[in-house]
């Protein structure tokens, strides 16, 4: 038994048939293909674009000088422009046309639950870096769907449970669309468990113009916390916002659901000081993240987002694994990289669940005083390290159907 379901149940949840899936296939045309759909000029561009194109080349040539030496990997990538109808396209296009096996990066909710039907239908992997919590909900598809660096709900969770006590009362500035929506939602979610108070919330368009109105609202509202649900330019430009209404520094605390430090940089310390935020990934946590960071910055001349790191460690441990399993079908890869160790100079304490789910180290920041920093990329105060099965939602929670059939035939 493995958290109270059984080896025939996890199978059952990955999909693995034996006769789906012999475990020593030849790779496919003697090439295992990736392909990175990003955005290369939208408002999520400098936390994807070029630095996942950059991170996903790296996860390669890492590869080939150990587990995957000998192996024949090529790359292409396409910008998706932050619309589902030309991702999905491209990539129905690179399956069909071109032979892809995995697709990475899709930092985009309305993306990511187009392509996670197609990767299935098409016997494919895709490995979102993050996303909405649905990929391993409702909308999880087992055996190709992964999901690495963090989730909505991780995102909402870090934070919300340490700052919410009995009557904390929370309001929200939240993104018009997908990944808004689910913030917005897991926060309810959360706040309720711990007899917190949602006082409301007031959405805004994707991409934002301007965040005033939904700031003065948030303020007016008199929240104990003033949450933006949303992510890249929309938060820098609510930071900046709530700076100049005077938000930041006083009685209401400013919480950032999906803050890098990239943003922090753009924004500055003298904007951004005091913000809490979460991530699975900060370049200064150790020696490892420390070693990745100079390694990607001195191509891309600037420090790796959580999701550049979650690119290069989730197509490196998918590419160890196809190595490992001499085969690029998607499920007998997927069930490799559940069985293989993750390790690399990214996570720490990482495994793979049956609904898709990695789960890791995560962390509570918050972001340092301009006197407080020793240096340009020291930007943040670690608050709080929480363990992986602590900080996202526990399997035994999981809507993922094929683990909710699974959780029921152990029993």
């Amino acid at each position: 038994m493995t958290s109270g379901i059984s080896r025939r149940a996890l199978a059952l949840a990955f999909g693995l048939g034996l006769a789906a899936s012999p475990a020593l296939a030849d790779m496919s045309n003697g090439t295992v293909k990736v392909g990175v759909l990003t955005d290369m000029s939208g408002v999520y561009s400098d936390i994807t674009g070029k630095g996942s194109l950059i991170a996903a080349q790296m996860a390669i040539d890492d590869c080939l000088k150990a587990e995957c030496a000998g192996m024949k990997i090529e790359m292409i990538s396409s910008d998706h422009q932050n619309k589902a109808d030309i991702a999905s396209a491209t990539a129905r296009k690179w399956i069909d046309q071109e032979g892809v096996d995995v697709l990475a990066d899709m930092s985009n909710a309305s993306i990511q639950l187009a392509i996670a039907p197609l990767v299935k239908e098409k016997n494919r992997v895709a490995l979102f870096p993050g996303g909405t919590a649905r990929l391993t909900g409702d909308a999880c598809q087992p055996g190709h769907v992964v999901q690495w660096m963090w989730d909505t709900y991780v995102q909402v969770a870090g934070i919300a449970n340490r700052l919410t006590k009995p009557g904390t009362s929370w309001y929200l500035v939240t993104a018009d669309y997908a990944l808004g929506h689910q913030l917005e939602a897991d926060t309810k979610a959360v706040v309720a468990k711990k007899d917190g108070k949602f006082l409301g919330s007031v959405r805004h368009p994707f991409p934002a113009v301007d965040l005033s109105s939904p700031l003065l609202a948030a303020q007016g509202s008199g929240a104990d916390i003033i949450a933006l649900a949303n992510a890249g330019n929309d938060t820098v430009s609510g930071i900046k916002t709530a700076r100049e209404f005077g938000i930041t520094g006083s009685k209401q605390k400013l919480v950032a659901f999906f803050l890098t430090a990239l943003d922090v940089k753009s924004v500055g310390l003298s904007a951004a000081q005091g913000t809490l935020l979460s991530e699975g990934f900060y370049w200064d946590i150790d020696d490892g993240t420390r070693a990745f960071t100079e390694r990607f910055k001195a191509q891309a001349g600037k420090i790796p987002s959580a999701i550049h790191a979650g690119v290069y460690s989730s197509v490196l441990h998918y590419l160890k694994s196809a190595a490992a399993a001499k085969s690029d079908d998607a499920q007998t890869v997927v069930a490799k990289m559940a069985e293989l160790p993750i390790k690399d100079d990214v996570v720490r304490n990482a495994k793979l669940r049956p609904d898709g789910r990695m789960v890791h180290d995560f962390y509570v920041f918050q972001v340092k005083a301009p006197g407080a920093s020793k240096g340009e990329w020291d930007l943040y105060d670690l608050v709080a390290t929480l363990p992986g099965d602590e900080a996202f939602r526990p399997l035994s929670e999981s809507t993922c159907p094929p683990v909710v059939a699974a959780r029921k035939d152990a029993k």
